[in-house]
């Protein structure tokens, strides 16, 4: 980088995006920073103002102090986004974390639809736990409440003759707690009879 380019970009980090009134508040003597998850640019940017949030809960009535502190959560990536904020900018937090969201909101999550939920089932050969970590994996990705048709579709996607499908069946569980007790009964026989026998999947 030429003497020219080095100077540019040094003064550019120089202005802060923010207004003078946020720029001229001071940090508190007592404060104590959190520590952070720090944004790369490759996740979900809600998510990482929610978790910034939540870091920063006590403090969440200083406007100014939270816009100050946002920079120290983010990564050399994200950095030169807000080096290039235009100087004074910036007015308040929503002002901060909105012009953050436009610019990563490719990165957003998008939640999974609930006809892939429908799609599980158990494979061939597999294991009561590793079937029930891919489920709660997609389970987890969509939005929305849907542990009714969790219930039913955890109970479809295990085969005929499997011994927790019959138990289903015959004593139906009604909440998603219900449902992980009957699941950890399984499981735990699963676990025992596989480590007994060195064999693949049990029909319990």
């Amino acid at each position: 980088m030429g003497n020219d380019a080095m100077s540019n970009a040094l003064n550019k980090i120089s202005k802060s995006p923010f207004t003078r009134w946020i720029e001229g508040v001071r940090l508190p003597q007592w404060f104590t920073q959190p520590t952070f998850t720090m944004y790369n640019g490759r996740t979900d940017p809600v998510e990482h103002v929610s978790h910034f949030n939540q870091r920063m809960a006590v403090h969440s009535k200083n406007k100014a102090l939270i816009c100050k502190v946002f920079p120290s959560s983010l990564g050399p990536v994200t950095m030169r986004w807000f080096d290039g904020l235009r100087a004074g900018s910036i007015d308040s937090f929503k002002e901060l974390t909105q012009s953050f969201g436009s610019r990563f909101i490719t990165c957003s999550r998008v939640p999974r639809p609930l006809a892939s939920l429908l799609s599980l089932s158990m494979r061939e050969e597999e294991t009561l736990k590793t079937y029930l970590d891919r489920y709660w994996e997609m389970f987890n990705e969509i939005d929305g409440n849907f542990d009714d048709v969790a219930i039913i579709t955890f109970k479809l996607g295990l085969p005929a003759e499997y011994g927790l499908r019959k138990s289903l069946t015959g004593k139906p569980v009604i909440s998603i707690r219900q449902l992980m007790h009957q699941i950890d009964k399984y499981k735990r026989v699963e676990e025992d009879q596989q480590q007994g026998k060195g064999k693949g999947k049990v029909i319990l």
